[in-house]
């Protein structure tokens, strides 16, 4: 984070002159002098970056180039929008690849496995934009089923903000949350279904079967637990991802989020905005690497054997 922080830094020290985009061309040099000393520009590098330190502790980033608001209340009017649409690709990702992987995994020479790998190629190949711009085109302009931007209508909850409460919210997330979870979901059902085709060729599982094991029991209570190791990485990693790179489906369809803030912050070169989105995706990919490294204690029991192995050794 430290070293997040100074790259953040670095942007917003370095590109542009926060005193000219504020001020404009016409500001009189007494004008410049005074804010540069009230943004503390005058100041040595190590000072502004340890007060940028300190002020991101405590989610201060001073204030919007082009809103002149703070960005700490931009982010946390936007965050909401964010984590719904991305914690509801990561659900649609989850729930649909699993069970697909799984399917592929132990039909796989089916003609419907056939069909899905088939189809999974789409997830991959192509673009999130396009992927958008074809569901708006299909469910929103020729059938009229679906909005094709916006949030709908939300409900306050304290400073939180939701659509999961109204049926205009959920009308405007369904596009949303299907561009943006193809690709995950692709991830997933290929992975479960390179992992479970391994594991199922392992002499434990082969032993299962010696012993006259149920198939749904070698299947789903032995090989299954197994596969789910790489799938928390992934997943874990991948809803990072979902978080950080939700820029694009944000802007296709206008959806009031952190992404679409980035992306208007790029374009008028609101530098506070950017080292802020920065720092704070930083934070979730912090923050999610150490809960899959902890889910792996509940996960692999070997894990959990070592562990205690190492103990009494030390005992």
């Amino acid at each position: 984070m430290l070293t997040v922080s100074l790259l953040a830094f670095v942007l917003f020290r370095y590109i542009g002159d926060p005193v000219t985009i504020m001020l404009g061309q016409d500001a009189t040099d007494q004008d410049r002098i005074e804010l540069r000393q009230s943004l503390g520009l005058d100041q040595p590098a190590p000072m502004q970056f340890a007060r940028f330190v300190v002020n991101a502790t405590q989610g201060d980033f001073g204030l919007s180039l082009r809103q002149g608001q703070k960005v700490s209340t931009l982010l946390r009017e936007r965050l909401p929008a964010t984590i719904e649409l991305s914690v509801a690709a990561a659900l649609l990702a989850l729930l649909l690849g699993l069970p697909l992987g799984v399917y592929t995994a132990l039909r796989r020479k089916g003609a419907v496995a056939q069909g899905i790998l088939a189809l999974s190629l789409l997830g991959v190949s192509l673009p999130t934009f396009l992927i958008g711009i074809l569901l708006i085109l299909v469910f929103s302009v020729l059938l009229g089923w679906l909005p094709s931007y916006g949030r709908g209508d939300v409900v306050q909850i304290g400073w939180w903000s939701t659509g999961l409460l109204t049926v205009s919210g959920w009308q405007h997330l369904i596009l949303p949350t299907i561009t943006l979870s193809l690709f995950q979901l692709t991830l997933v059902l290929r992975l479960v279904r390179s992992e479970m085709l391994d594991v199922l060729r392992a002499d434990y599982i082969k032993f299962a079967r010696a012993r006259g094991l149920r198939k749904r029991t070698i299947h789903f209570g032995h090989a299954l637990k197994n596969t789910l190791v790489p799938v928390i990485t992934i997943t874990g990693l991948q809803l990072g991802g979902i978080i950080a790179f939700a820029i694009v489906t944000e802007t296709v369809f206008q959806w009031p989020g952190m992404g679409l803030l980035f992306i208007q912050a790029v374009q008028f070169a609101d530098v506070p905005v950017m080292a802020a989105y920065l720092c704070l995706i930083a934070l979730v990919f912090v923050c999610i690497n150490l809960i899959v490294d902890l889910l792996y204690f509940l996960v692999d029991p070997r894990l959990r054997a070592g562990l205690g192995r190492s103990t009494a050794g030390n005992a």
